[in-house]
C-alpha cells in the first residue's frame, strides 16, 4: 500500500525533537515506519498525484480552512479528486474541516471558544456507541455537513466530532495521533497566550484521565486497510 501524508502545519518547535512533526505523528498513528509513507508539505505547495497513492492522511494545522491562503483551493481540489476516485482518506482536525469544506460543508470559529485537553465523545465503533476520550486543540468547528457525511462521533461541545463519507473517508476533530506529552507541551506553551490560564489549567488537569487514542488509532488503521 502506498500512503501520502499531506502535512498542512508544523509541530511546535519546542516539542518537535521529542514528538516529531505532524507527518511523523500521523505515520505513528497508522503504525508505519518513517519510510512507509511519503510526506508532502502542502503549505509549501507540494502536492501528491492522486493516482500514485492508495490512501491519504490530511494533518492538523494552525491555519483556518476559511483563511485566504493560496494552497487551500488546490488542496480542496485534490480532496474532491480523492473523493471521486474513492481513495481512502483520513482527516485530522484541520484535515477534518478542510475535507468537509471541500465537499460542501461549512466551517467557522465556534462561539463556545477553544476545545483543549482531554475531551469526551460518543463514537460509533463496530456499530456500537462508546464513550471515548481524545486529546483536542481547536477553536474552529464544522457547523454544516456535506450531504454525504455521516456523524460517527459527537459531544455537546462538538456535535460533528467525527465524520465518515461512504467507506473511504474518515475524519476526526480531535487528535488521536497526539501523545499526552505533546498535548501537555502545547498547553504549557500557549497558557496565557493563545488560551486563558484558567482554561489551560483545566485542560492540564484533564490529562490525568486515560485517553482512548490507541483504540481510535487501531480503528483508523483498520479503516485504511479494509478493502484495499
Amino acid at each position: 500500500m502506498k500512503i501520502a501524508i499531506l502535512q498542512c502545519g508544523e509541530s511546535i518547535e519546542s516539542a518537535i525533537d521529542l514528538f516529531g512533526d505532524y507527518d511523523e505523528m500521523c505515520k505513528t498513528m497508522l503504525g508505519l515506519s518513517p519510510s512507509e509513507a511519503t510526506s508532502y508539505r502542502i503549505f509549501d505547495h507540494h502536492f501528491p498525484e492522486i493516482s500514485a497513492y492508495d490512501a491519504f492522511v490530511i494533518t492538523g494545522s494552525k491555519y483556518g480552512v476559511y483563511e485566504n491562503h493560496s494552497w487551500i483551493p488546490p488542496l480542496e481540489e485534490k480532496i474532491r479528486g480523492m473523493n471521486a476516485a474513492r481513495k481512502k482518506v483520513i482527516g485530522i482536525c484541520f484535515g477534518h474541516q478542510i475535507i468537509a469544506q471541500a465537499l460542501g460543508g461549512k466551517v467557522r470559529k465556534d462561539e463556545k471558544g477553544f476545545g483543549v485537553g482531554l475531551m469526551t465523545y460518543q463514537m460509533k465503533i463496530d456499530n456500537e456507541m462508546r464513550e471515548i476520550s481524545l486529546y483536542a486543540w481547536h477553536q474552529d468547528q464544522v457547523y454544516s455537513l456535506p450531504k454525504d457525511a455521516h456523524v460517527i462521533a459527537h459531544s455537546d461541545f462538538c456535535p460533528y466530532a467525527g465524520l465518515q463519507y461512504g467507506t473511504h473517508i474518515l475524519t476526526f476533530q480531535a487528535h488521536p495521533e497526539f501523545l499526552i506529552g505533546y498535548e501537555k507541551a502545547l498547553l504549557e506553551e500557549r497558557r496565557g497566550v493563545t488560551i486563558s490560564t484558567q482554561l489551560a489549567d483545566q485542560a492540564l488537569t484533564s490529562l490525568s484521565k486515560p485517553s482512548h487514542s490507541k483504540s481510535v488509532c487501531r480503528h483508523i488503521q483498520n479503516f485504511v486497510q479494509d478493502a484495499l
